[in-house]
């Protein structure tokens, strides 16, 4: 008599958790036995990354109100979960795990969800590997608690350079600037480069409005020091003091420990799942070390958000457990704001960028619509930009783009469902979508930019 499938999960966060909780329900619904066995190597299960911002800002009042699951609850459900271990080394044949204590773990199943860690460059480290005092990435629990000190700790006047200029160099800009300290935002490219270049703008712009100095194109090339703490930020062409820095320039998947196993990974270390977490013959992936598959271009693409964490990871037990989920891709949607006094700006795309269009071989026409979030005689109206783009020929819709005030960021699910089904910029443009002053205009202005990219077409 067979015993229970032996699943290991390496990874007890978003992916990792869901796809242990999934895998046991679907175990009990199929009739399979199941045991499954969870190893990080972390302090903290199910958190969310993207709520320490706003910790920093206060407006989350500790690193608890960020766990979803603790580990006490997951084990309740039936989960061995071992925290503090981390796993060094994959033996396929064998089908064993080895721990940087030496113990081995036998599996039956192995499940990958190591995440992706916070990129940390040469200059921001000391010899042994650890940051200067002051200089820190935001990405774990640990890491919210570590700023949450420092800013706590930090004197009036206090400045803050943030170097990147993505969704967390935006929402960290939020949160210094929120607490009174003054701010620089150095990146190497443009700010929210995942925008187009005008929308972008509006961005730079909104950050210099309330108060921070933005620093374009420029690559850090190292710290000044007094001792071990940093003091200042230098680049190629100007330096700027500092009393804290954040690093905030990528993530990178946590792949090292499947070196020598022979499962193919990307360039930049990540592993491809099929829509229902396979990788390999008794291996299975999803979360932030995994890329995902683009539906609009059908091209894979890392994007570590924790809504395709989720997503992949409850497919993916479904399907180890004798399930048919799957995930099936993406259409590459995003938002986040930046909020500091009378300044509001939400920022959201869906969809292709225009280079992404041409790279697919279409054939993109983009405009940018200017319009209000609500009826201009509304006290709630705040000013709103779209970039609608379709392809001239087959007038199907490939990308959206919003930036404005209260109420213009969600905006964006409206055109992920068009983009989702395959539509066209005319369904965008005649769909039927919610009316009332306070919320709208007459002519939705959504659908008002939809409607002169048709009519350009």
């Amino acid at each position: 008599m067979t015993g229970p499938t032996r699943v290991v999960v390496v990874g007890a966060d978003a992916a990792g958790m869901s796809s242990a909780h999934q895998a046991l329900r679907t175990a009990r619904r199929t009739g399979r036995e199941l045991e499954v066995t969870v190893l990080d190597k972390g302090t903290h299960t199910s958190y969310s990354a993207c709520g320490i911002p706003y910790w920093m800002a206060g407006d989350v009042g500790s690193g608890d109100d960020l766990v979803a699951r603790t580990a006490g609850q997951h084990r309740e459900a039936g989960i061995d979960l071992r925290m503090g271990v981390e796993v060094v080394s994959t033996d396929l044949e064998a089908r064993t795990v080895t721990t940087d204590t030496g113990e081995v773990v036998e599996f039956d199943e192995l499940v990958v969800a190591t995440g992706a860690p916070a990129v940390v460059p040469d200059w921001a480290l000391r010899p042994d590997g650890t940051t200067y005092d002051g200089v820190g990435t935001v990405k774990t629990l640990d890491d919210g608690a570590a700023w949450a000190d420092r800013l706590a700790a930090a004197g009036d006047g206090a400045h803050v350079v943030i170097v990147g200029a993505g969704y967390i160099g935006v929402e960290v800009a939020e949160a210094a600037l929120r607490q009174g300290f003054g701010v620089t935002v150095l990146t190497r490219g443009r700010g929210m480069s995942m925008l187009e270049d005008e929308m972008s703008d509006l961005v730079n712009v909104a950050l210099c409005d309330a108060g921070a100095e933005v620093v374009l194109g420029v690559e850090v090339t190292g710290l000044v020091l007094d001792g071990d703490r940093v003091t200042g930020v230098r680049w190629d062409g100007g330096t700027r003091e500092a009393d804290l820095v954040v690093v905030a320039i990528g993530v990178r998947p946590a792949t090292a420990f499947l070196e020598g196993t022979g499962i193919e990974l990307t360039e930049g270390g990540a592993l491809r799942p099929d829509p229902h977490g396979r990788v390999a013959e008794h291996v299975w992936s999803a979360g932030d070390c995994c890329e995902v598959r683009r539906r609009l271009d059908d091209q894979w693409v890392f994007r570590p958000l924790g809504t395709y964490a989720n997503k992949h990871g409850r497919a993916l037990g479904d399907s180890l457990a004798g399930g048919t989920l799957s995930f099936d891709g993406m259409v590459d949607t995003a938002i986040t704001r930046f909020s500091v006094g009378e300044v509001h700006l939400e920022m959201a795309r869906t969809g292709l960028s225009r280079k992404d269009a041409e790279a697919a071989g279409h054939d993109p026409v983009a405009l940018v619509t200017e319009g209000r979030t609500a009826s201009g005689y509304m006290p709630e109206a705040e000013p709103i930009a779209l970039w609608v783009m379709a392809d001239r020929t087959t007038r199907r819709l490939l990308g959206v783009q919003v930036v404005g005030g209260h109420g213009a960021g969600k905006r964006i699910d409206a055109a992920a469902a068009v983009l989702w089904a395959g539509g066209t910029v005319d369904d965008l443009a005649w769909m039927d979508l919610a009316y009332a002053p306070p919320f709208a205009t007459a002519w939705e202005v959504l659908q008002v930019a939809a409607r002169r990219v048709a009519e350009r077409l």
